[in-house]
């Protein structure tokens, strides 16, 4: 292999490898920016005054972006069909209570009451009175949790997977998305306990890919002045 080639090769690949580095590195930066933008329009629907719930006509448009608005919404829970999804909180382990809530609209949400420990599983009262639920929108999470699928059949829960808990209690027209209930009372269910945080650890990422580019290019470098020390 000829002095010429020697000295290329390395060249090639450490070149790529900086190019690598560096785009991955924009990238985080990109990231965090959008991290920060989503961080931002997030905290500003917490703190906003509630809105009237999502009607039929607007379902076929949510998405991600709803996510945590604070609504609203009026009428009355149904009696006898509760659904316990499993949920781990600082209260412990325990269930988390999904009730159909029948709007004054003539359409149903699913609420997310709030949390119950295991051993008051099936306790709490029902809450039949005509009553406003305000708390914050939720998109459906589908499938199951982490590596525990959903059993409909068996009624065993490890998300709030909204249609596949709506087809369970055949429950018609229901609204795409869930709600947590605010609620936080003394008795159980206990709401007001849905943790808002979004990881953002995309400086330190980037940091760490342009640091290794500027290894990359050090050790590039130092090769090819012991090559050319050497010829």
């Amino acid at each position: 292999m000829s002095l010429a080639r020697v000295r290329v090769l390395p060249l090639v690949a450490g070149s790529i490898a900086i190019a690598v580095l560096i785009a991955l590195g924009v990238w985080q930066v990109e990231r965090r920016a959008w991290k920060l933008d989503l961080i931002a329009r997030v905290e500003h629907r917490l703190s906003a005054a509630p809105v009237a719930a999502p009607a039929p006509s607007r379902w076929t448009t949510i998405g991600k972006d709803d996510a945590y608005t604070r609504v609203a919404v009026t009428g009355r829970f149904r009696a006898n069909a509760d659904t316990y999804a499993q949920a781990a909180t600082d209260l412990g382990a325990g269930y988390w209570v999904i009730t159909p809530f029948d709007t004054d609209g003539g359409w149903t949400v699913l609420v997310n009451r709030g949390f119950v420990p295991t051993r008051e599983r099936g306790r709490h009262p029902a809450l039949t009175d005509h009553q406003r639920v305000t708390g914050l929108l939720r998109v459906t999470e589908p499938g199951g949790g982490f590596l525990r699928s959903n059993d409909a059949a068996a009624d065993r829960w490890y998300s709030r997977d909204v249609a596949a808990i709506a087809a369970k209690r055949r429950l018609g027209n229901v609204a795409p998305y869930f709600i947590d209930d605010d609620a936080n009372g003394p008795g159980w269910p206990r709401g007001g306990l849905t943790v808002v945080r979004f990881p953002n650890n995309h400086l330190v990422y980037a940091l760490t890919w342009f640091g290794l580019a500027a290894l990359v290019a050090f050790l590039l470098a130092r090769a090819l002045r012991d090559t050319r020390d050497e010829s």
